[in-house]
């Protein structure tokens, strides 16, 4: 069996360190900050390596929010406040006030920081333009369609200075998407992926994240989004889901989440061996990526290490076993 087959990533975020925490609330200094983001970068991209990631990121230092991170980045788009998401959960909600306009590269500089000090691949996540809409209010355009498009156009001018910098992965998170069902709703978000990715398909390999809601409300449209890989979440939801790829003949590369974020719960090498056996009965090894549901932010930082390694460590049984 082809060591291509099997192989490990992460979909994004990773426990911040908590030096990096105190430096991000108690110092003002730029030189500062930048260089603790750095350190902490290479702190995290060096526990992905010894946990046995194979296709690594960040862990997103820079990042304190999906949405708003973007949105500070973008002309047009203001911060009002912070609303709930969920229990105590808060974010800052952005506002389209004016056109949305491309002002700054977005994350290039992260990308081209990890490929300075790490030998593996790099897997780039970007918030989509859907969900990047979704979560906003809209004050300036007519219609969320419209907004959804501006911001695509904008994302398409950093994928492809991505794409010049030399990424060779890029993945759309969109989870907003899994929450609405309408026909026009899909269509809006398969026309943005598409606006988003003009001029980089057969590039760069695209995977779209999406994770919260039901499945069955984008199956089977989502397959043709004309992206290589669907990455979604399974594990939080008892690998139930699975059923959906199997009711639609599911035919894509898959990003199988397979580790609950949600719980700081340390899953078993067993138990992981199990879940991407299950998955194999969905699609071929060589076609299966294994990871976990989303991001490992809210975890601590020695769980979130731990169930990389577990994770990493079935993939490689599992593996020897088809071999």
């Amino acid at each position: 069996m082809s060591a291509e087959c099997l192989r490990t990533t992460v979909v994004g975020s990773y426990p911040k360190p908590l030096w990096l925490k105190y430096i991000i609330g108690n110092c003002n200094d730029d030189r500062i900050r930048e260089d603790a983001f750095r350190d902490a970068v290479r702190a995290v991209v060096k526990d992905q390596e010894i946990a046995g990631i194979e296709i690594l990121w960040d862990g997103e230092m820079r990042r304190e929010e999906m949405v708003s991170y973007f949105a500070e980045r973008i002309g047009g788009f203001v911060i009002y406040g912070e609303v709930r998401v969920w229990g105590n959960a808060y974010y800052p909600k952005p506002a389209i006030v004016d056109e949305l306009v491309y002002e700054k590269p977005l994350v290039v500089h992260e990308f081209e920081f990890v490929r300075g000090i790490t030998d593996r691949e790099i897997k780039v996540p970007i918030t989509g333009a859907y969900t990047l809409a979704d979560w906003s209010f809209n004050e300036y355009y007519s219609s969320k369609e419209e907004a959804v498009y501006a911001i695509a156009e904008i994302i398409n001018e950093e994928i492809r200075k991505l794409t010049k910098a030399g990424a060779n992965f890029i993945q759309i998170d969109e989870p907003a998407l899994s929450t609405h069902s309408s026909q026009e709703e899909i269509e809006i978000a398969k026309n943005a992926i598409e606006e988003m990715l003009k001029g980089v398909r057969g590039k760069v390999y695209t995977a779209i994240h999406i994770c919260y809601g039901e499945y069955e409300r984008l199956f089977p449209h989502v397959m043709e989004f004309g992206v290589d890989q669907l990455d979604l979440e399974f594990a939080n939801r008892g690998f139930s889901e699975l059923n959906v790829l199997k009711e639609y003949s599911y035919d894509m590369d898959l990003g199988f989440g397979c580790i609950d974020v949600h719980s700081s719960r340390v899953e078993s090498v067993g138990e992981v061996v199990k879940a991407i056996e299950l998955a194999l009965d969905v699609v071929k090894p060589e076609n299966l990526y294994i990871d976990p549901d989303c991001g490992l932010k809210l975890l601590p930082r020695e769980i979130a290490f731990e169930k990389l390694r577990v994770m990493c460590e079935a993939a490689k049984n599992v593996r020897e076993s088809l071999s």
